[in-house]
């Protein structure tokens, strides 16, 4: 959550000053839009999280190929260390009703199961936050549409893909899991 709140403040500091020094509108009216557009950019993630978790879980299955994690990806992902911060930004899950922040029970395959397709719907909900971050844009005049809307979506796109690396850093170890109780499960079954 820290992260999150660093890089937005940080980055609406920047924005601001060098639009006010640059003297694109009154300083007020820099501030205004600035706080609009991160209040839109928070509504409309909020709005397509709502939709996306009223789709069927079927559409996000453990096998689901679009949210797939390639070896080249996982690397890249040991890489950036992701292990060390992920866990300090915001994770919003549990408004959901289904918190991402632990695995609170790793011996049930149903459970890892309903958390990874959580995973696979919060990877969705980020990457239509890309995009959707842009409609700022629509809502401000002129310049400001550049030097203020385009700039904070550019700030929502970074936010929402670290937050997406950090979803997909952690489902294919939350698949292997699910594979070795589901064998397990299975296993106790026939016997």
């Amino acid at each position: 959550m820290k992260l999150t709140f660093s890089i937005i403040g940080i980055a609406l500091a920047i924005i601001c000053s060098i639009n006010i020094a640059c003297q694109t509108a009154v300083w007020y009216y820099v501030i205004t839009a600035s706080l609009w557009c991160v209040a839109l950019e928070f509504a409309l993630d909020g709005l397509f999280a709502l939709l996306i978790n009223k789709l069927p879980d079927k559409w996000f299955g453990v096998n689901n190929r679009l949210f797939h994690v390639t070896k080249a990806e996982r690397k890249l992902y040991k890489k950036l260390r992701i292990r060390r911060w992920k866990d300090k930004l915001w994770e919003l899950g549990g408004l959901g009703g289904f918190s991402k922040k632990t695995v609170a029970n790793p011996d049930s395959p149903e459970y890892l199961e309903k958390f990874i397709i959580e995973c696979h719907k919060g990877v969705a909900v980020h990457r239509v936050g890309y995009v959707m971050g842009f409609l700022a844009m629509l809502t401000l005049p002129n310049v400001c549409a550049l030097t203020i809307a385009l700039p904070v979506a550019v700030v929502n796109v970074f936010i929402n893909s670290l937050s997406t690396m950090a979803l997909r850093y952690n489902t294919p170890t939350l698949k292997a899991m699910y594979e070795k109780k589901l064998r397990a499960q299975n296993k106790t079954k026939a016997a």
